[in-house]
């Protein structure tokens, strides 16, 4: 670590306010002032390899035009220094970034990224910084991401017109969520006058109002370095980091006087009772109502106030032992729990909500009245001790987890930390919560302290909204009819010169996504920069002693926690067996076990544990996507003073699980089933790559089943059938589980300090170990064609195509993973996000299931889209030999394929790789292959595995499009 870290010195241009070290996560947090513009910025010291940054921008719209979003997209679209037509995604195939985004809140918008080389690193602050601050936002680039209208055939002036654009798109799909709905829409009331009020993402009817000059308005008054908040994190020389900011950006501007901030909601006098609808497509609109009630809390910058908040959330939701969560899972009002249920704590002031999914629309009174009464039961009677401690205890590990598994670590802590500043609070103190956590915990050792805070938070607290969303069957065909009519009118009002002028941008547009930019005015990296062997974690110790479970241990630095998987392989089951297995696996964890019902094992579990959970593994062996290895893994994990306990509840869970809590059971399964649905138009692309590698191997069919949409209608028949017979999940659930002996194997992840503590404690509970055989793993391909045309609530398409092709171990696989690359950066993201409208699109080779597959996200268009797909590859055979191209592509791998995750995810990682064939020395022989690939190789798998080859299509689309399923030759079904 440089000594520039260590003595927090900094450029001439900026003051060092102050420095704090944060123990609890071996850091220490700079903060910076830009003297010239007041901008802020604030340095996490770390000696973590992956470097980290961010600049953000306060951005509070006031309507739902989505103007912040479209902002976003189009400042990403060429910069003063960087003028091609999209550096942004240029750089994405010129870099080794670990992370490279750009994402808008409600009240900020952020450009982060990561990268663990330092080259790459500045680079992509010289392409950034100048996005950011020097944006030249192209009325062109304006049409393509945010909207514009054409007419449906091209230069036909006397056809009709239709909206296109990315975001516009992106919305449309974003807001077919039910749950996306609800959410803007309790907290349109919520927040009746501040920026809370409005949709930043845009909502699709609104965002064709926003005009190009409203664009550049709110850019001009919103990106500037007065209005921006830089953070940093790594081993990384401050000094040298802002003479880039000063030299590149902040020393010409002046200081904005103007302070963005969102001002405190005005309060209403009474509660409010709000009844909105969504729309559905189909006739049964029952058990489809949300009721949600939010109360608005106190400022999110008074860390004390934001604790007491979380705590008491945590207290009243979080698990089925928990007061509020326990009456609304037990409730007949509805199926489930709200997803909404908790606390809001990143706006101006905080929410707090609770409610039900699965509802009717005549319910609202007797929700809130459930849930009055069960607050006030709490306020009279206060809760368990036990069930306090247990939730300080889950704050205490949630602050102690080193992260860095599905975000980049740095990272993660700067996004915890951009609400306080955003709103001129103090980030480092959510950083450093240790001293506020001592405090919260004081102030919870009182007698009366959750009587107090439910009374004076909730009970007492006027500004209360009961929000019901109840599906409407004409409203989506009403909302469609609406947007026509505005089209048909818009074109009824030209003259012949405004047809024109929409014939000459279409055509412009359309010349501009052709040009060919040079891609060398922006910076790169090159293959000389890549570390030529892959990252690799070696266990530090396997233990096998007679009749004791073997256990490979991990020691790494965890800070604290303890990381315990159990596993076994799975034995022979039946067909129907194996479709119960995902729900098995997630209902294990969550039922009663030994003499306890699951009311007290799941406050047993938060006593104890920060997560305890379940899954199966179910792969291809690395060289044969035909012959099918599983295993049941039990997972989760424990701050170290609690080794012994942990391991016992794990021991008591596997052997003593009860699946005679009819009710439970049921609830579970709605919650499942609710979820399940839920996801659909949020994965919308993953199901159909799901559904078009099905018929390809036996790896792509079990996957697609066992959790594709196969599954998600298999979870809502079995609702239905339990809701009639709530005695078959548990009948079912028992005799799989009846099948299962004692884990063959353990993982054990944990700190050198604490490595003895957490050995004896496994092997004190698993002295001795029943034998067992593994079963042959049976799964025959379904003999009748099987539907990959799903359609479902959604007001945009996801397309798929997958082709047989290769598993990890051959030759071919690291060409066929390049010309993936270079299909998506050199065709697909142009004709189809760009050109045709699509949020997204791509192509990879998946070794792990021997196929190809292209994909397009949240997509106005079906066979256009496969028309595209077919086109790459011709396109790919007429370039000439280009050596970049291959380069660009293997960049964007290496970059994936060495992201670094947490210490515990990147051990347990490396096991299960292992476990399951991906040796070391498979993977490192992928990685020589892909550093050696030749335009002459991606060629030949080119034409081999991808030129006029069927393949499979699958598409999931919104209800009411047979005719497109029959042109395709896609056997329908209807979700």
């Amino acid at each position: 670590m440089s000594d520039q870290n260590c003595s927090g010195t900094s450029h001439p241009a900026f003051r060092l306010i102050d420095s704090t070290v944060v123990e609890s996560l071996n850091l220490t947090v700079h903060h910076f002032e830009h003297q010239k513009t007041g901008a802020v910025h604030y340095h996490l010291e770390s000696d973590h390899d992956e470097k980290a940054f961010l600049v953000a921008l306060r951005t509070m719209p006031h309507d739902s035009t989505g103007v912040a979003h479209i902002l976003e997209h189009t400042a990403l679209c060429g910069s003063e220094k960087f003028p091609v037509r999209d550096p942004f995604f240029m750089m994405t195939r010129r870099s080794l970034n670990t992370f490279m985004n750009a994402m808008t809140s409600s009240d900020w918008t952020a450009y982060p990224f990561a990268s663990q080389n330092l080259k790459d690193f500045n680079n992509l602050l010289d392409v950034y910084l100048d996005a950011v601050f020097f944006s030249r936002l192209d009325p062109l680039d304006f049409a393509q991401e945010g909207h514009r209208v054409e007419f449906s055939e091209e230069g036909n002036k006397a056809s009709s017109l239709e909206y296109k654009g990315v975001v516009f798109n992106e919305m449309k799909g974003a807001m077919s969520s039910p749950v996306s709905q609800l959410w803007q829409g309790i907290s349109s009331y919520l927040f009746p006058t501040t920026t809370y009020h409005y949709n930043s993402g845009g909502e699709p009817a609104d965002i064709t109002d926003l005009s190009y000059d409203e664009l550049l308005a709110f850019y001009q008054t919103h990106y500037h370095p007065s209005n921006a908040i830089f953070m940093s994190f790594g081993d990384l020389d401050v000094l040298d980091l802002q003479q880039k900011m000063d030299e590149q950006a902040l020393s010409r501007f002046e200081r904005q006087q103007k302070q963005w901030r969102v001002a405190p909601e005005k309060r209403y006098p009474a509660p409010i009772a709000v009844e909105q609808a969504y729309g559905v497509d189909g006739d049964d609109l029952s058990a489809k109502t949300h009721h949600v009630m939010g109360w608005l809390l106190g400022d999110s910058t008074d860390l004390d106030a934001q604790l007491e908040a979380n705590l008491l959330s945590q207290i009243l939701l979080d698990n089925s032992a928990s007061p509020l969560r326990r009456a609304l899972e037990q409730t007949d009002l509805g199926g489930s729990p709200s997803p909404l249920c908790g606390l809001e704590d990143s706006n101006r002031e905080m929410s707090f909500m609770c409610g039900i999914e699965g509802s009717e629309p005549e319910q609202a009174q007797a929700l809130e009245t459930l849930v009055l009464d069960t607050l006030q039961q709490v306020a009279e009677h206060g809760v368990e001790r036990s069930m306090i401690d247990a939730a300080l205890h889950q704050l205490e590990l949630h602050q102690r987890e080193i992260g860095g598994d599905h975000y980049p670590y740095g990272l993660q802590l700067i996004f915890n930390a951009i609400p306080a500043a955003t709103h001129y609070g103090d980030p480092v103190s959510l950083l450093n919560l240790d001293p506020a956590l001592e405090r919260l915990k004081q102030k919870a050792a009182a007698d009366n302290f959750v009587q107090d805070a439910v009374q004076r938070l909730l009970l007492n607290n006027r500004h209360r909204v009961r929000f019901t969303l109840k599906p409407d069957a004409q409203l989506n065909e009403e909302a469609q009819r609406l947007e026509q009519q505005r089209l048909q009118d818009h074109l009824a009002a030209l003259n012949e010169a405004e047809k024109d002028i929409i014939v000459e941008l279409t055509q412009a547009l359309k010349e501009r996504q052709a040009q060919q930019d040079d891609p060398g005015v922006l910076p790169q990296v090159t293959l000389e920069d890549v570390k030529p062997e892959l990252n690799h974690v070696a266990p530090t110790a396997e233990h096998s002693a007679n009749e004791q479970l073997p256990v490979s241990e991990y020691q790494t630095g965890t800070n604290g926690i303890l990381y315990q998987q159990l596993l076994l392989d799975l034995p022979t089951l039946s067909h129907e067996q194996l479709t119960w297995l995902p729900f098995f696996s997630h209902a294990w964890t969550e039922v009663g076990a030994g003499n306890n019902d699951y009311l007290a094992q799941q406050q047993k579990q938060t006593a104890l544990v920060g997560s305890l959970s379940a899954y199966a593994s179910i792969k291809g062996q690395v060289d044969d996507c035909n012959q099918l290895q599983s295993y049941l893994v039990m997972t989760g994990k424990a701050l170290a003073n609690n080794a012994d306990a942990f391991s016992a509840l794990n021991r008591e869970t596997w052997q003593q699980a009860r699946f005679d809590e009819d009710k439970r059971l049921l609830d579970l399964l709605t919650h499942a089933t609710s979820r399940k649905q839920q996801g659909i138009t949020g994965s919308g692309h993953a199901l159909a790559m799901s559904l078009a590698a099905s018929p390809i191997s036996l790896a792509a069919n079990v996957a697609n089943e066992l959790g594709g949409m196969p599954q998600a209608l298999r979870l809502k028949q079995r609702l239905e059938q339990a809701q009639q017979n709530p005695a078959l999940i548990g009948e079912a659930l028992s005799g799989l589980y009846q099948q299962l002996s004692d884990p063959q194997q353990a993982l054990l992840v944990h700190d050198e300090n604490h490595a003895q503590a957490h050995l004896s404690s496994v092997a004190d509970q698993w002295a001795s170990v029943s034998a067992s055989t593994a079963g042959a793993f049976e799964w025959q391909m379904p003999e009748q064609e099987a539907a990959r045309y799903w359609m479902v609530d959604s007001q945009v398409n996801f397309c798929s195509l997958a082709l047989p092709t290769v598993t990890l171990d051959h030759e071919d696989a690291a060409a066929l993973a390049v010309a993936g690359g270079i299909l998506r950066n050199g065709f697909l993201h142009t004709a189809i996000r760009e050109q045709g409208g699509a949020y997204g699109a791509g192509a990879s080779q998946d070794s792990a299931l021997g196929c190809f597959k292209f994909f397009s996200y949240r997509d106005p268009r079906v066979e256009g889209t496969f028309a595209d797909f077919r086109q790459s590859v011709d396109w790919l055979l007429q370039q000439p030999t280009s050596d970049d191209l291959i380069e660009q592509s293997v960049l964007g791998m290496i970059g994936s394929m060495d992201r670094p995750g947490s210490p515990a995810g990147e051990a347990k990682q490396a096991f299960h790789l292992d476990k399951t064939g991906r040796t070391r020395m498979i993977r490192q022989q992928f990685r020589e292959r892909m550093l050696r690939v030749s335009w002459d190789d991606v060629v030949r798998v080119t034409e081999q595995y991808l030129k006029n080859q069927s393949g499979y299509s699958a598409v999931i689309a919104p209800k009411g499009t047979h005719t497109i399923a029959e042109g395709l030759g896609l056997k329908v079904a209807e979700f």
